[in-house]
C-alpha cells in the first residue's frame, strides 16, 4: 500500500572550513591595523604631536584624575539604568496611546501624537538646559529642586519620544489577521493589544531599542552641561585646576569600555531575530 509521496529530504548544511571561517577575519583585522599604523605614524611625526600628547595623553595626569572620574561615571551609569527602565514604560504606554482607535480614545492619541512630535523636534541638550536649569528655579512646593533629578526627567522625557515610535513601528509589522483574530475570539481592544500585538511588536523592534540604549549610554553625559558632577563634568574640573585634557580621556576609555560591550551584545540580538525571521518563512 502506498503511503503516498515522501516530503523532500531538507539540504543538507554546507560545512565551513576552518580557512573558509578565519581568513577573511584575518584579513580583515590585518587591513585595519594597517591604516591604525599608517594613521598613527602620521600623527606621531607631526611637528606639534609632543605637546598635544603632553596635554591629552599625560598617563600620569590620567592616573591622578581616574579615581573621580571613575566615581563621577557611577552617577552615569545609574541615570543610564534608571532612565532605562523609565524610557521602557513611557514610551510602550505612548505607543499604545497612539495605535488607539476610536472617538472615546481620540484624546489619548492627539496627546501621544503632539507629545512624540514636540519633543522630538527639541534637541535633547536643550531639554536637559530647559528641565535642569528651569524646573528648580521655579520653586514649586513639594517638586524636587535637584538638577540631576531633572536632567534625568528629561532624557527619560526626549528619548521616551524616539523609543515610543520605534514600539509603534514594530505594532504596526504585526499581520493584520492578529487583530482579526483577536476580534474574532471577543477580545477587548485593550486585551488584543495586551495579548497579541505588543508581545510580538516588542519582540520584533528589540535590536532597535538596544541600539537607543547604547545611544542614551552616551547622552547621560549631557547632564554635565547643569553642574551634575558625573564624568565628564569631573574630567573637566580636573582640566580647569591643571590645564590638562588627559582627564578627558579617561571619561572617554570609561565610556567605550561601556558602549562597546552594548554595541556588541545589540549586534548578537539583531543576528538571533535574523536567523529566526528567516527560519520563520521557510
Amino acid at each position: 500500500m502506498s503511503s503516498g509521496p515522501r516530503a523532500p529530504a531538507p539540504p543538507a548544511r554546507r560545512t565551513v572550513s576552518i580557512r573558509e571561517k578565519y581568513v577573511p577575519f584575518l584579513i580583515s583585522f590585518a587591513s585595519v591595523a594597517v591604516v591604525i599604523a599608517l594613521v598613527a605614524r602620521l600623527v606621531t611625526q607631526a611637528e606639534h604631536w609632543p605637546r598635544i600628547k603632553l596635554q591629552f595623553f599625560n598617563l600620569d595626569a590620567i592616573v591622578a584624575a581616574f579615581p573621580t572620574v571613575l566615581r563621577g561615571f557611577g552617577i552615569n551609569m545609574s541615570v543610564w539604568a534608571i532612565a532605562l527602565v523609565a524610557i521602557a514604560i513611557w514610551a510602550l504606554v505612548l505607543a499604545i496611546f497612539r495605535s488607539l482607535s476610536g472617538p472615546l480614545l481620540a484624546p489619548l492619541k492627539v496627546f501621544a501624537i503632539l507629545y512624540i512630535d514636540l519633543v522630538r523636534g527639541i534637541p535633547s541638550l536643550l531639554l536637559v538646559l530647559l528641565f535642569g536649569f528651569g524646573i528648580p528655579a521655579l520653586q514649586i512646593p513639594g517638586l524636587p529642586r535637584s538638577s540631576l533629578f531633572w536632567g534625568s526627567v528629561a532624557m527619560v522625557l526626549g528619548y521616551s519620544a524616539y523609543a515610543a515610535e520605534v514600539y509603534r513601528s514594530g505594532m504596526e509589522a504585526v499581520h493584520d489577521g492578529q487583530r482579526a483574530a483577536a476580534k474574532a475570539l471577543g477580545l477587548s481592544q485593550w486585551q488584543t493589544l495586551r495579548h497579541a500585538i505588543v508581545p510580538q511588536a516588542v519582540r520584533n523592534v528589540l535590536p532597535a531599542l538596544l541600539n537607543l540604549a547604547v545611544a542614551l549610554q552616551k547622552d547621560v553625559a549631557l547632564l554635565s552641561v547643569i553642574g551634575v558632577r558625573d564624568a565628564v563634568r569631573e574630567a573637566q574640573i580636573y582640566t580647569a585646576r591643571t590645564f590638562n585634557y588627559s582627564s578627558l580621556i579617561a571619561a572617554a576609555f570609561l565610556f567605550l569600555i561601556a558602549t562597546i560591550p552594548m554595541a556588541r551584545l545589540t549586534d548578537y540580538v539583531a543576528k538571533k531575530d535574523q536567523e529566526r525571521r528567516l527560519q520563520r518563512t521557510v
